[in-house]
C-alpha cells in the first residue's frame, strides 16, 4: 500500500478505515463496471477515491440509475448473505477501492460491534431509497419523476434564491426518471422557454419553483 493509499485511508470514518486496512486495494479506471447484477457477490469494497453510480438495466437495455456513491462510503453490502448483486456499479471517474472479503467483514463486525449497527442502519438506509424511487416510478409520470430528481438535488429554487446543479445531464436525469434523453430534453426545453431553467452544459439552473404539472 503506498502513502498516498494510506492517507486516503486515514481520511475515512474510523471504524471504515479500519474496514478499508483488511481488503486489497484494486484501481478502476472511468466507465468501468465493477459489479453486475445478478453475479454471485462475497465481497464488499469501500470507495477511497473517485465516484460511482447504482443501476440497473432491463431486457431491452434501458437504465435506471439507483443513486451515487462518494469517497468515503462503501457498496456491495447487500450480498453479504451469499445472494447475489442486487444491483450493478459502474465507476463515474477513475477509483480506487478496498476490497474486502466476506471472511474479513464478518471478522471486522465481531471486533467492533458499532459499525454493526451503521452497518445495519446503511442497508435499511438503501433499502428505504430504492422503495421510494420504486414507488415515483409507480406513482409519478415522467414530467413528475423530473421534477422530484431536479429538486431533490437541492430542494426547490426562488426567484430570490436560484439554485445550480452542476456536473448533470439529459442522461443522467434520463436515467435516473426511466424515461429517454430526448423525452427530458424537450421538458428541459419546454421549462426553460418558460423561465423556470437555464440550461449549460453539465450545468441547471433553476430560476424559481418548478409547476407541479406541465
Amino acid at each position: 500500500m503506498t502513502m498516498e493509499q494510506d492517507k486516503l485511508i486515514a481520511q475515512l470514518e474510523p471504524g471504515v478505515a479500519r474496514l478499508a486496512a483488511r481488503g486489497i486495494r484494486r484501481s478502476y479506471r472511468k466507465n468501468t463496471i465493477i459489479l453486475n447484477e445478478g453475479e454471485p457477490g462475497d465481497s464488499l469494497f469501500v470507495l477511497l477515491q473517485g465516484q460511482v453510480k447504482v443501476y440497473a438495466t432491463d431486457e431491452n437495455g434501458r437504465e435506471i440509475t439507483y443513486g451515487t456513491i462518494q469517497a468515503g462510503d462503501y457498496f456491495g453490502e447487500m450480498s453479504l448473505d451469499g445472494g447475489p448483486r442486487s444491483a450493478s456499479v459502474m465507476t463515474m471517474e477513475n477509483c480506487l477501492c478496498s476490497l474486502v472479503s466476506r471472511a474479513a467483514v464478518q471478522q471486522h463486525l465481531v471486533e467492533e460491534p458499532a459499525f454493526a449497527l451503521s452497518l445495519v442502519t446503511q442497508v435499511i438506509h438503501r433499502a428505504r431509497s430504492a422503495t421510494e424511487t420504486a414507488r415515483r416510478m409507480a406513482l409519478l409520470d415522467v414530467y413528475g419523476r423530473v421534477i422530484h430528481t431536479l429538486e431533490g438535488q437541492q430542494g426547490a429554487a426562488s426567484i430570490q434564491a436560484p439554485v445550480q446543479l452542476t456536473q448533470i445531464t439529459h442522461q443522467q436525469i434520463a436515467s435516473r426518471v426511466g424515461a429517454s434523453r430526448e423525452m427530458v430534453s424537450r421538458l428541459l426545453k419546454d421549462l426553460e422557454k418558460g423561465g423556470y431553467v437555464e440550461l449549460g452544459i453539465k450545468r441547471i439552473t433553476l430560476k424559481k419553483k418548478l409547476p407541479a404539472r406541465w
